[in-house]
């Protein structure tokens, strides 16, 4: 099987967005989640509706940054979202190994 990468994926929505849900309220994470899998591959494992900062917070997952930059433009594109962002994480062994490599970066703050 090969290695899938996981993004936190954050929007928020624009205004007319949010009167057009309120006038017909749907789970538009159903409705992206089944987009995204059929057309890329790429699958919401979790999440949901916030409020605050951001209207939804998602766990993506899909092949590659390249795969997920293209769901954002894509959804981006679609005008219904005012700003978003996405954050690629690392899994338990990525982490382990950058946190190993680390030790190897030569680096000295600014003082």
């Amino acid at each position: 099987s090969r290695s899938m990468t996981q993004f936190l994926y954050q929007a928020t929505y624009t205004a007319d967005s949010l009167t057009t849900q309120m006038e017909n309220p749907v789970d538009r994470l159903a409705q992206v989640g089944a987009t995204i899998e059929k057309s890329v591959g790429a699958k919401i494992l979790g999440g949901g509706f916030s409020f605050g900062d951001y209207d939804i917070a998602v766990i993506i997952e899909a092949d590659d940054n390249g795969t997920m930059a293209a769901i954002a433009i894509a959804i981006a594109a679609g005008g219904a979202i005012r700003s978003a962002k996405t954050t690629p994480l690392l899994n338990g062994d990525e982490w382990i190994a950058a946190m190993t490599k680390a030790s190897s970066v030569i680096y000295t703050p600014a003082k």
